[in-house]
């Protein structure tokens, strides 16, 4: 069957996690199939409304910057207004971006998360990108620290870049305590998707047949695969992944007293990781749950608390940590508590990656938690070419990457019937899966729960925490295991 661009009907994948990059390399000898890979994220923070604070005196190019009263900028030599207009409406053009200059000496970087969107990813080469960000974080900073802010003001930032690898989601725990696992992990698209075509750009929005992306190409296509998951923040390209592997490993090692805030999988699997490479390490999880593990069963739960307590690994539940007023290694906790930690972990979970769909063609798709709604087919509902895949899904199931890896080989086959000219009736459905969870504990040993059944030890610990799917997920890839 034809396509709209050529011989081959053309699949547009965005999203390259578990289910995303699975999906491609499934469909990439049977389709024209693009892959569309970034990172996305939007939230807020309590600073002010930028129609608010974009006043400034003087002309540009002053040494002294007035935000209408509110901060002070000191002495720089950057544009705020052209800083201040895209952060209004995330769009800068060449020229501004040009402008823009900081004094590294004046300023600190401040522990907050800036993210930025980039209207042109041409733009992150520039020599003077670095200069930008920094800008960013300074004005940041300095409107945090100023006494004379209002409470109520807020600022929303979003953030799109590129993204050329996949990293099979579920192992970047063992990565930070032992970096030579990622090369295994971290996979470049290419690798994997040798007759797939590879866009490195933010999705920024859809119409009824194309994709458009912050280099402002547009892509059209036959049918759309949506599974950009969960939030996902951090480099871009491999070498820099397997770098920041390494500076985590060397922090975990320099480290004495660790923290990890937060108790569901993730948070047990980092404790476990690291109080079984270096023992004599004092780990503390701070929960702010009644119980470990709540996304299962009690008793997994109460397996993986007292796996813990027999490492000596501190548990504290119903406790929150203030992070943002730590002061010389001093955490304290929702309960008045003191921790003292050389680093912490922040270890709850991301937000849903559908933040770039709220102004496109599947506004309206969106539950009201953020999630796609689609049909027994894996179509969102109403859309007969468009599918949604993994995390992004309103699927009643626990949002685990093997039922990711499930979605996207039960999409590929409808895809490929429909490639075909197959008409509705003979599409596949997707029946939710019962909850099963694996929780690794360490190398050998785990918790798991499936059905009604709970079980901890060496049995679920050979069935994951060896490898954790590995070879399989690389095999699934048509990749070596090795």
């Amino acid at each position: 069957m034809e396509g709209l661009l050529g011989e081959k009907k053309r699949v547009v994948v965005v999203g390259g996690g578990a289910a995303g990059s699975l999906i491609a390399k499934t469909l990439q000898d049977h389709a024209d199939v693009f892959l569309i890979d970034f990172k996305d994220d939007t939230g807020k923070h309590t600073l002010g409304n930028i129609d608010q604070i974009m006043g400034y005196t003087d002309e540009i190019g002053s040494k002294q910057r007035n935000l209408r009263g509110k901060a002070n900028l000191g002495s720089t030599d950057m544009n705020v207004l052209a800083v201040f207009s895209m952060l209004n409406g995330f769009k800068e053009d060449y020229m501004a971006f040009q402008r823009i200059r900081v004094s590294s000496r004046i300023w600190k970087l401040s522990d907050i998360k800036i993210c930025i969107h980039v209207k042109d990813d041409s733009l992150l080469a520039h020599p003077n990108c670095f200069s930008f960000i920094h800008s960013y974080y300074a004005i940041f900073q300095r409107l945090l620290s100023s006494n004379s802010m209002d409470s109520d003001w807020e600022v929303y930032h979003k953030f799109g870049i590129r993204k050329e690898f996949y990293e099979i989601p579920w192992t970047n725990l063992r990565s930070m305590v032992e970096p030579s696992f990622a090369e295994r992990t971290v996979i470049n698209h290419s690798d994997y998707l040798p007759n797939a075509h590879v866009i490195t750009s933010a999705a920024t929005n859809i119409t009824q047949n194309e994709v458009l992306t912050a280099q402002g190409r547009q892509i059209a296509y036959d049918y759309l695969v949506i599974a950009t998951g969960h939030v996902d923040s951090g480099p871009y390209t491999k070498a820099e992944r397997l770098s920041n592997y390494e500076a985590e490993h060397e922090k975990i090692k320099s480290a004495k007293p660790i923290l990890i805030v937060g108790g569901g999988p993730t948070g047990v699997e980092l404790a476990a990781e690291i109080i079984v490479d270096f023992p004599d390490k004092k780990v503390t999880l701070v929960h702010r749950g009644s119980r470990l593990l709540e996304f299962i069963g009690e008793k997994a739960g109460k397996k993986a608390m007292d796996w813990l307590n027999s490492k000596k690994v501190e548990v504290i539940l119903g406790q929150s940590v203030k992070l943002s007023s730590v002061s010389d290694g001093a955490y304290e906790t929702s309960g008045g508590e003191t921790i003292i930690a050389d680093c912490h972990f922040l270890c709850t979970g991301n937000p849903i990656g559908s933040s770039w769909l709220k102004d496109t063609l599947l506004k309206d798709n969106l539950d009201m938690h953020g999630r796609l709604m689609v049909d027994a087919n894996l179509r969102v509902r109403g859309h007969n070419n468009i599918f949604a895949i993994g995390d992004i899904t309103d699927i009643p199931e626990i949002k685990q990457g093997y039922l990711a890896q499930a979605h996207a080989l039960v999409a590929a086959k409808n895809l490929k019937l429909l490639i075909k000219g197959e008409n509705d009736s003979k599409l596949s459905t997707y029946k939710p899966a019962s909850p099963m969870a694996l929780v690794s504990l360490g190398r050998r040993e785990g918790v798991a729960q499936v059905m009604c059944v709970t079980m901890g030890g060496r049995v679920p610990g050979m069935i994951k925490s060896g490898d954790l799917f590995v070879g399989k997920t690389r095999k699934q890839l048509g990749l070596k295991s090795q």
